[in-house]
């Protein structure tokens, strides 16, 4: 079977620490129940958690979505956002966990990325470096959200056209914004095969604003 990769990039930076936190491990709760409830997602989707501050972790490597268990994410007192550092590390395992189709086999469906993050890159020499490697990479869409008053769209709109914001970091919100994300990978596992760049975005909740 064909899998879907599905990356997902989180803001642990210390702004992002008390209710933003814990509405994120609800988000991903939710979205991990709602995707086991698609027959197509069950049976491609595979998910990935990458976290950053001040350090980049992969706390979740590529996983099978009925196999998965939901690890909690957690937060420092304070520090940097190191976005530049989570797409190099990204990019890297982009080369490594992604199965390319030869003549004998056929490789995984274009992979989906989300980013969320409450501010902007602290790293922007290395930020602007990694942002055309990943934008090179075959990913099927790239969505970019910017969490809460602080979040800057500018730097997201380098990296992808789809870049969502939120007006606030409570749970209701980012309960709402996976709840898209899953019915965009939702989408994606039923139209599994476009080429890169090319699946449509389902309509957002009022709660995601869409940057123009």
């Amino acid at each position: 079977m064909r899998r879907l990769p599905v990356y997902l990039l989180l803001d642990t930076s210390g702004s992002m620490k008390g209710e933003p936190i814990q509405a994120v491990n609800v988000g991903i709760q939710a979205l991990v129940s709602s995707l086991r409830q698609d027959p197509n997602a069950l049976e491609s989707v595979y998910i990935s958690i990458i976290t950053f501050d001040r350090e980049v972790k992969e706390i979740l490597p590529l996983t099978e979505l009925s196999m998965l268990q939901v690890p909690h994410i957690d937060t420092p007192d304070s520090g940097p956002t190191h976005l530049g550092e989570a797409l190099a590390f990204l990019n890297k395992r982009f080369n490594t966990d992604i199965i390319k189709s030869t003549p004998s086999q056929k490789g995984d469906w274009a992979p989906l990325l989300f980013i969320m993050t409450d501010g902007k890159p602290s790293d922007l020499m290395v930020f602007r470096e990694e942002v055309p490697k990943i934008k090179a990479k075959s990913f099927g869409n790239i969505v970019a959200c910017g969490a809460g008053p602080k979040a800057k769209a500018e730097f997201l709109q380098e990296i992808t056209d789809n870049v969502a914001m939120l007006e606030n970091t409570d749970s209701s919100t980012f309960q709402q914004y996976f709840k898209w994300v899953s019915s965009t990978v939702q989408q994606g596992s039923r139209s599994a095969g476009v080429t890169s760049n090319e699946m449509e975005l389902p309509p957002p909740p009022s709660e995601v604003n869409i940057v123009i």
